[in-house]
């Protein structure tokens, strides 16, 4: 079943590369108390994860923190490697977005948002969306319909928590 308005975000171990190599982050821990904006993509360095997708919240992290955001955090199902390179190569780190791998699916699968894309031999990743939890709780929930990133994007949901 997918997650919607409302409902509390499960836990979720995901991964990063830190200063002494691969990092555990707790999930849970990271919502407790906060206002975080999540938003998933199917594969670090792909077309419009990259071209589209991460620029636009590079561009916005600063207002989403402006409306009380205290964290942006981008997953996908890629490795922990892949997800630091790629946040080196967007800028993403830089305008403070936190890029964390979710190596095995986890939090995609616990979500409802699981999905192969065999034509472009992608599998076992995430689908596109972006939401906005307050203590764990999903108070904006923008899955992603179409191929674009208009739903998920951050324009959008810095139009969203208003």
């Amino acid at each position: 079943m997918t997650i919607a308005k409302g409902d509390r975000l499960p836990g979720a171990t995901l991964m990063r590369i830190g200063a002494d190599g691969v990092e555990e982050v707790d999930l849970a821990t990271r919502l407790n108390g906060r206002s975080v904006v999540i938003f998933a993509v199917p594969g670090a360095f792909t077309p419009t994860c990259h071209s589209a997708h991460m620029p636009g919240f590079v561009r916005l992290a600063d207002a989403l923190r402006a409306k009380g955001v205290d964290e942006v955090i981008c997953t996908a199902v890629n490795d922990p490697f892949v997800m630091k390179a790629w946040d080196e190569a967007t800028g993403a780190g830089a305008a403070g977005i936190t890029v964390l791998s979710d190596p095995k699916g986890e939090l995609a699968q616990a979500i409802g948002m699981s999905v192969d894309y065999d034509a472009a031999g992608l599998m076992g990743r995430s689908r596109r969306y972006a939401l906005h939890a307050v203590d764990g709780e999903v108070r904006v929930w923008h899955p992603e319909e179409g191929k674009g990133c208009e739903m998920s994007g951050a324009d959008a949901m810095l139009a969203a928590i208003g």
